[in-house]
């Protein structure tokens, strides 16, 4: 096999194994650019996004120092019983903590009010454009478990994947002479876009 030949079949089927990543990406796009309309779409409906669970008294006391948030968080969400391995924790001001408790399919917000020693846990109504931006979202290390960390890993491979399939196909344009000339148009067309936009916005 030349490395022709082996060039075309790693661009065919690099194509075919990241078609579902790239269709993903590619979908959930839309609502990120169309942020507004989906908002004001769901606000139409006049049903609550969120929809409070239960607000009972905090139990536990809510440390100083910020390195000790996250396990507080996840004391936080047995006590609420949540069973949620995911979740984020930040403090906005010294009067509330905020713990957002996710999965692909649902997400869960808790608040603890410092001061009235209380916390409130909310469930997020179902809606798919939520569902892709989650989907597009994302990634990395932060959560605990093996599953969790292998979405991160397989991320980082259809990363990869990509700019492999990007480097395939510009082998591929430069291996047929006839076209080189439409090819640089095209590449070039989309370098001089990408970088207009780059600096201008």
């Amino acid at each position: 096999m030349t490395s022709s030949h082996f060039n075309r079949r790693l661009h065919l089927y690099l194509g075919l194994i990241l078609l579902p990543w790239l269709f993903m990406y590619g979908l959930s796009s839309i609502p990120f650019a169309h942020n507004q309309y989906f908002q004001q779409r769901d606000e139409a409906k006049k049903i609550p996004l969120w929809t409070v669970r239960l607000q009972q008294p905090l139990e536990l006391p809510v440390p100083a120092d910020p390195a000790a948030l996250r396990e507080f968080a996840r004391q936080v969400l047995r006590q609420v019983g949540v069973d949620q391995p995911n979740f984020g924790a930040n403090r906005p001001n010294p009067r509330t903590v905020n713990i957002y408790a996710f999965s692909f399919l649902r997400a869960t917000r808790v608040t603890v009010a410092v001061e009235q020693k209380q916390v409130t846990v909310e469930d997020r109504r179902f809606r798919f454009d939520q569902f892709l931006t989650g989907l597009h979202a994302r990634g990395g290390f932060e959560q605990d478990g093996l599953v969790q960390d292998s979405w991160g890993v397989v991320v980082d491979l259809v990363a990869l994947a990509v700019i492999l399939w990007v480097l395939s196909g510009l082998y591929l344009w430069w291996g047929v002479p006839g076209h080189r000339a439409w090819g640089w148009v095209t590449l070039l067309a989309g370098a001089a876009c990408f970088l207009c936009f780059t600096l201008r916005l």
